[in-house]
């Protein structure tokens, strides 16, 4: 249910088909003459939140809260905290007390009637930014000139809804609204402390209208359960500007359940399109193209093929292998395999990356947020056990953190632990196994501090010392240097790119092995067996890089400015 400041109830008109893929969409809409008080507005909302609650009582009910929305939502949970409410709070008006619009009142009062066509134009420069609203729906990869054009036509298409909204907001409305607002405000904030509902609040960092990014963090200290991401370019129409997807955002904060308790893979929504084309254009963009990632694979016969051929087209498949620096490897792959298998790759993720003391200062979407999206689960057992029942294909990387936070002299180096647990979690599912490897993170960076160098750092260290205090341990029954999960960002510069090289190996049938469940050597020979091949794939592709005449970017850059953008470019004969 969505509720905004205007009161027309279009603050989501963006968002309505993406939403209405996973919700029942409701808004709230006030009538232009409407004069029905603060308290009389939330328990009209509240009446629909407990029919709707009665209706379906383990199901949670989301209030989509924009500005003045956001006092009402928060309004409707502080008066039912028994009910399983989730809140999404749009540069909330609980600020409206230190805002901009304060001042507005006397003048407001004292504008003739005759020059009220101008307060639109007045509060549109404080309300949100033209350029991102004009640039909604505007394609990204077009050329400059076609872009810059449907950008003209944009701007110029908004002139005439400002102009109208004196119309739809004469002068009595707005002096009403404003004094709404304040009481909306007083009521809210006298009742923060009797919210037990999950809270996500959206601030802007342009916003002109309210201090939403102050506010945000005040909310997040006052209230019991509340995560904030700031947009620090947008204004205070934020869920209308272009970028913003709330759907995204759902799913990146791990927000969208079904049930009272959220489940990771049972509540899981594969990426749309969108998102996709939005994560290899803005997100891994730099990666994708430095990389020119090339990708091979075995089939049953031991062939290596261009390409995932040799990959199982039928789950529960799991993909074993070696974790590169920083997980740059991550992005490519599983762009890949929604492209030529049309299939989401389950990564099994760092526990910490799923907590809040993983978020940073800033509070941004980060690239946490879109491993989320993007099917990321926390690493447990339970995790794995219900992806291989569902058939899902599932990434692991028995190295973790330790491998894609390697020291200097360690590349390519496995970091596995004595435990084979994921070896008989397949046999169990009759799961195929695929070892790989990757090679690459050399080729692209130049590694420069390492934990040891950056613990020699003043203030530096104490940070690392804090944040793996904090951590989440994952394996703490293992020993050796697999147990040694120090969190830490490597030091890197960027080098000329070469090229990133995967080769996924024969796949290893476990079904009908029930000797693999029953006999711990059988299991220990075939985890073994996995990771001798993952170390064979990285010695192997090692060697023939250094036959690939497109190893450069500038080699392949050459190679597509001869042939189409869109062209493959070749590597090395397998």
């Amino acid at each position: 249910m969505h509720a905004g400041m205007d009161g027309t109830g279009l603050g989501l008109v963006l968002h309505h088909k993406a939403l209405g893929k996973a919700f029942e969409v409701r808004c709230l809409h006030i009538p232009v003459h409407d004069r029905t008080p603060f308290e009389g507005l939330v328990k009209l909302v509240e009446e629909t939140v407990r029919l709707e609650h009665a209706t379906s009582p383990n199901k949670p009910i989301y209030l989509v809260g924009d500005s003045f929305g956001g006092c009402l939502a928060l309004a409707i949970a502080s008066r039912n905290p028994t009910i399983d409410l989730v809140l999404i709070l749009s540069n909330p008006a609980t600020s409206f007390g230190r805002s901009q619009l304060q001042p507005l009142f006397p003048i407001l009062e004292a504008v003739p009637d005759g020059l009220h066509g101008a307060v639109p134009y007045l509060l549109s420069s404080i309300m949100g930014d033209p350029m991102k609203m004009a640039m909604v729906n505007i394609e990204s990869r077009l050329p400059p000139r076609q872009r810059f054009e449907q950008l003209s036509h944009g701007l110029t298409a908004l002139l005439p809804y400002l102009s109208d909204l004196a119309d739809i907001i004469p002068k009595d409305t707005l002096l009403w609204k404003l004094k709404l607002l304040k009481s909306a405000a007083a009521y809210a904030n006298s009742r923060l402390h009797a919210v037990k509902a999950e809270v996500l609040v959206l601030s802007s960092g342009k916003d002109n209208m309210l201090p939403s990014g102050d506010e945000a963090q005040r909310l997040k200290k006052s209230l019991q359960n509340c995560v904030v991401r700031h947009f620090k370019d947008n204004g205070h129409t934020l869920l209308l500007e272009d970028g913003i997807c709330l759907m995204t955002i759902i799913k990146g904060t791990t927000k969208y359940r079904r049930s009272r308790r959220r489940d990771f893979v049972s509540d899981f929504l594969p990426p749309s399109t969108a998102e996709l084309k939005y994560l290899c254009d803005q997100v891994i963009g730099f990666v994708r193209s430095a990389s020119g990632s090339a990708m091979f694979s075995t089939m049953e016969d031991g062939k290596i093929v261009e390409g995932l051929a040799g990959v199982p087209n039928e789950g529960p498949v799991l993909l074993v292998g070696y974790h590169m620096l920083m997980g740059l490897e991550l992005g490519p792959l599983v762009e890949r395999f929604l492209i030529e298998k049309n299939t989401m790759v389950r990564g099994l993720a760092h526990p910490t990356l799923f907590s809040r003391t993983f978020e940073g200062s800033s509070s941004e979407f980060f690239f946490g947020d879109w491993v989320k999206v993007f099917g990321g689960v926390p690493v447990t057992a339970s995790n794995l056990f219900k992806l291989l029942s569902t058939k899902s294909y599932v990434l692991l990387y028995p190295g973790g953190a330790r491998e894609a936070l390697h020291y200097k002299g360690e590349e390519y180096k496995l970091f596995w632990p004595d435990q084979q647990e994921f070896v008989r979690m397949a046999a169990r599912f009759g799961a195929t196994i695929v070892p790989f490897g990757v090679v690459g993170e050399d080729d692209i960076a130049e590694f420069v501090l390492d934990y040891n160098d950056l613990m020699k750092i003043p203030v530096v260290n104490d940070q690392i010392r804090d944040a793996n205090r904090n951590a989440i341990r994952v394996r703490d029954e293992s020993s050796g240097e697999v147990a040694s999960q120090r969190l830490f960002l490597p030091g890197i510069l960027p080098k000329i790119p070469g090229r990133f090289y995967y080769l996924f190996g024969k796949p290893i049938e476990t079904k009908g092995k029930e000797e693999i469940l029953k006999d711990k050597e059988v299991a220990k020979q075939l985890y073994l067996q996995v990771k001798s091949e993952v170390e064979s794939n990285i010695a192997f592709l090692l060697k023939k890089r250094e036959e690939d005449p497109y190893r450069s970017v500038i080699d392949r850059t050459l190679y597509k400015a001869m042939h189409a953008p869109s062209h493959e470019v070749p590597a090395f004969k397998p």
